[in-house]
């Protein structure tokens, strides 16, 4: 199948011989990077086994335009010489520049056919092939080469080019590149360097982790050696006091998701907001040793990190509290210098007054000018004073007075409701450091992030359609050097002004972005895993701080079922996959009886190892801005798969969550009340399925039997089946497959 009707480029090598049919295959592509078709062994015996043995792409940006140059070598692992094809996937807004394929010295080249033609060599591919995977490439135009006979243990080196003009996506350029699924033993690297980007924010990715570094007026940026999937970039202009960018994604017949991303422009910049920033931290006798000497590093590096403008406190608590000095003292050299001392004085000894040096830090006024900070960093249980974690957060909650408070919780003996509540009522976050993990990691981390207030007290004033189950649901503060990204649900579609409001030196701000909320966009499909990702972590917080109930499992359960995200219910619910395959909504599960779990009445009992894991793996997801991140917060020591029985009988694809039940993998969404409707894989009924309803493809990749559920009738694809549609059944199938019309 082929969706691009433009020209397209399909390069055939000047050989000294006639190409022949495809008669056998290479192992399955790598989508979104190249591969070789092999088209015949040369000698007779074992075809040769040709393999990718290294990829290099090197992304070059300068103002809208992207240098894309992809240099691949293929190995021929088999036991004879093998002839065969090299093709590549091309965006479809990239404009082909050149390729180079070696042939020893000799530089091979090449001839344009048009789009028809390049189409019908895809799908006869895709045909031959009885591969699906093929089918996630159908929308990229298609570069190809005939490659010489490649012999035994050799290996060739490709090269090819392309420029791409990067979209606008509101007040950010975006860059999109297509990775795929590596598999293994293929050496992996990808590079983008922007130049002039001194009018350029930091750069952003919701797909990956990135290594991002300024060197001069260009971004260097690199990804980590295993990645794969779509990478999505984003690189926001530095001008006004924000910029921002709302992207959509809206499947047929449910509400939308959104992301809203906003960074802090150069006006931003010049006009920092002034902080008070109160450090505490806890020097009890827990606290000797390393663990000090990591907390007294942070704090050096947390005073490094005031500005002028700002004022500080430095609170030490064992038994008793001790300030460095009482009250705010502005942060003046001599000043911090004298704070160092002070820090590098600090011994462990004693019990954990936690109430007293909350009293401490949230006494006096709060200044409406500037934004209030308080880091707090313990390790243990309060065993000094009032020890009741609810007690103490009670007290603490109605002493906020608009200051903002970051937790960092020290290994497994910390009361994690404490914390998690102080960091929620004081609209920060918390940070858990795991035994052996660097305290002075923890408190760079946190105090870099906050360093520089652009605009605080956020929030959403109007919108053009209704937003729902924002997350996170307050919006934070803006900081200088780092993208703030809103995702939620939309209901209706339309365009129009989203207008935001923020406090800057206590004046009042306002900015409109222009969003765009469309009925039907099939583009962008990893926000709702990102979405649900961070609900996830807002709703087994929310359990442990208000009681587990029969409604949040539910909520939390459907969410890891339907998106594919592990958590402890979905665990506990995929032990019995022909159950809930026949069942889907099941029964809530609670670990214990729910009056017993989570709430201010059982807070002392959120304590030990694992309540440390529950409350980092939520923390984690409700924080994660990438979809690496939020995968990283998952129980290292489990997955969908292994909870389920084998690693192969569990799956996600999608979104969804398939089981293998027999020879079929399963959505887990799919009733036996629904009514199933076959198709023959690779048949013109199957071509033109896929070509309707293209959120099938990835999950189509899972195997030859695929049972897909829909609103109103499930899609079984496999071996036998339906091969041709009748007049207008197709177009009723989609309808309800996606719950659309009448």
């Amino acid at each position: 199948m082929c969706m691009s009707t433009r020209a397209i480029a399909i390069l055939t090598a000047l050989a000294p011989f006639t190409p022949i049919p495809f008669l056998l295959f290479s192992p399955s592509p790598a989508f979104g990077q190249g591969w070789i078709e092999i088209e015949r062994p040369v000698l007779p015996g074992r075809p040769g086994a040709v393999v990718r043995t290294s990829s290099d792409v090197r992304v070059t940006i300068d103002g809208q335009v992207a240098q894309v140059a992809v240099a691949e070598r293929f190995r021929n692992d088999g036991g004879g010489l093998a002839e065969g094809s090299y093709l590549y996937p091309l965006p479809g807004d990239a404009v082909f520049q050149n390729f180079s394929l070696w042939a020893g010295e000799t530089e091979l080249k090449g001839e344009m056919l048009n789009a028809d033609q390049a189409c019908r060599v895809y799908e006869e591919i895709v045909r031959r092939r009885k591969d699906p995977a093929l089918l996630t490439l159908a929308g990229h135009r298609l570069v190809r080469a005939q490659v010489f006979p490649i012999q035994s243990g050799e290996t060739r080196r490709i090269a090819l080019r392309y420029t791409q003009l990067l979209t606008r996506a509101g007040d950010a350029l975006r860059l999109r590149y297509p990775i795929g699924d590596r598999g293994t033993g293929s050496a992996f690297s990808f590079h983008v360097t922007v130049q002039h980007a001194d009018q350029l924010g930091e750069p952003y990715s919701p797909t990956h982790r990135l290594e991002s570094r300024r060197e001069g007026d260009r971004f260097e940026i690199t990804l980590t050696s295993d990645a794969g999937g779509d990478v999505e970039l984003f690189f926001p202009f530095a001008r006004g006091i924000v910029a921002s960018s709302l992207i959509a994604h809206a499947p047929v017949g449910e509400d939308g998701y959104f992301m809203l991303l906003m960074a802090p422009g150069s006006e931003g910049r010049a006009q920092r907001v002034p902080r008070d920033v109160t450090l505490v931290v806890d020097v009890s006798g827990s606290m000797s040793g390393g663990k000090l000497e990591q907390a007294q590093a942070g704090l050096r590096q947390a005073l490094g990190t005031l500005a002028p403008q700002d004022r500080f406190r430095l609170i030490a608590f064992s038994s008793a509290v001790h300030e460095f000095r009482s009250g705010l003292t502005p942060a003046s050299p001599a000043a911090i210098d004298s704070a160092r001392r002070f820090v590098d004085g600090l011994s462990a000894d004693g019990g954990t007054n936690i109430a007293g040096a909350l009293d401490a830090a949230l006494e006096g006024p709060v200044d409406s000018s500037r934004l209030p900070i308080v880091l707090f960093l313990t390790d243990g249980l309060p065993s000094v004073g009032e020890q009741a974690p609810d007690r103490i957060a009670e007290r603490a909650s109605t002493r906020l007075a608009g200051r903002r408070i970051f937790t960092v919780g020290v290994g497994h003996d910390v009361n994690t409701y404490l914390l998690d509540r102080l960091a929620a009522e004081g609209r920060g976050s918390v940070e858990y450091v795991a035994p052996g993990a660097s305290v002075e990691t923890a408190i760079g981390s946190i105090t870099t992030r906050i360093r520089h207030p652009a605009l605080v007290n956020l929030r959403i004033e109007s919108a053009p359609v209704g937003l729902t189950d924002l997350t996170p649901s307050q919006v934070p503060d803006l900081f200088q050097g780092e993208e703030l990204v809103l995702l939620g649900r939309y209901r209706g579609h339309g365009s129009g002004d989203l207008v935001i409001t923020g406090e800057r030196s206590g004046s009042r701000e306002r900015f409109v972005v222009r969003a765009d909320f469309p009925k039907n966009r099939s583009e962008d499909d990893y926000i709702p895993r990102l979405w649900a990702s961070r609900r996830v972590g807002d709703l087994t917080r929310q359990m442990r701080l208000e009681g587990e109930s029969a409604e949040l499992v539910e909520r939390v359960r459907d969410l890891g079922l339907r998106y594919g995200i592990l958590t402890e219910y979905t665990s506990y619910l995929v032990q019995e996959p022909e159950a809930l395959a026949s069942d889907p909504r099941g029964r809530p599960v609670l670990q214990e009886d729910a009056s017993r779990i989570g709430g201010a009445a059982n807070a002392d009992r959120e304590t030990g190892q694992l309540a440390f894991r529950r409350a980092e793996q939520s923390a984690k997801l409700a924080q994660a801005k990438s979809l690496d991140a939020a995968a990283e917060a998952a129980p290292p020591t489990a997955s969908l798969g292994s909870l389920a029985g084998p690693a192969s009988a569990t799956r996600t694809a999608a979104g969804r969550v398939f089981f293998l039940r027999g020879n079929v993998w399963t959505d887990a969404g799919h009733l036996d009340t629904l009514q199933v409707m076959t198709v023959a894989s690779f048949s013109d009924a199957y071509f033109s399925l896929v070509r309707a309803l293209p959120e099938l493809t990835e999950c189509l990749r899972l195997g030859d039997e695929v049972l897909i559920a829909g609103r109103r009738v499930s899609l079984r694809i496999g071996h036998a089946g339906l091969e041709s549609w009748q007049q207008g059944q197709l177009e009723r199938v989609v309808r309800d497959f996606r719950g659309v019309g009448a």
